[in-house]
């Protein structure tokens, strides 16, 4: 949730983007301030509070920007391969420090519908987009059924991590959830006709 103004100059906005994130995995949510990111960044909270309107939004777009840095979308020419490869790094992404941020940001949303919204714009939706992408693409390539129901796929894909990481605190261990993944793409095959 951007605010719009003057364009921003990239090399500032890859500063506060840097030392948001940062500090987010350093001390987490609730400590992370406005004041902090700015200093740490070495600009104004003017300059902050041109682009984004508030602390939850800096944080979100600095937590998005890390995860698509540190998440490629993989492209094999195998729908199944590229899932199982997303799910995979996605798994070894929360199984780390973001893991607990993200548990963190989800947690406070939970009383804060601005932090909750932030989160859903800036980090669930893209995430999102990049797993419909690698199963439209699955669709192109006549490797799924056209019918596929590609919300509901996507949930049944990466339900497992989320659930392992904010319920019932198992480890979040690729030796565990691939075998979930595998059967999860498997039973895609009953979510059809259902778009």
């Amino acid at each position: 949730m951007a605010k719009k103004g003057r364009p921003r100059d990239v090399t500032i906005e890859h500063s506060i983007l840097t030392a948001a994130y940062d500090l987010l995995l350093e001390s987490g949510f609730e400590e992370v301030t406005i004041e902090k990111i700015a200093e740490k960044a070495g600009v104004s909270k003017v300059t902050i509070y041109k682009w984004w309107p508030n602390k939850a939004a800096v944080a979100a777009d600095s937590f998005f920007k890390g995860a698509a840095s540190r998440l490629p979308v993989p492209d094999t020419g195998s729908v199944k391969e590229d899932i199982l490869i997303h799910a995979m790094n996605l798994l070894l992404y929360m199984a780390g420090k973001e893991g607990k941020v993200i548990s963190e940001l989800i947690g406070h949303g939970q009383g804060n519908s601005t932090l909750s919204e932030v989160f859903r714009q800036y980090y669930v939706k893209p995430r999102r987009a990049e797993a419909a992408g690698i199963l439209r693409k699955g669709i192109e390539r006549g490797e799924l059924s056209a019918e596929l129901d590609v919300d509901s796929s996507i949930d049944l894909l990466y339900g497992p991590i989320f659930y392992r990481l904010l319920v019932t605190g198992e480890p979040l261990a690729e030796d565990k959830v691939r075998p979930i993944v595998l059967a999860a793409f498997e039973g895609m095959k009953y979510l059809v006709g259902r778009a």
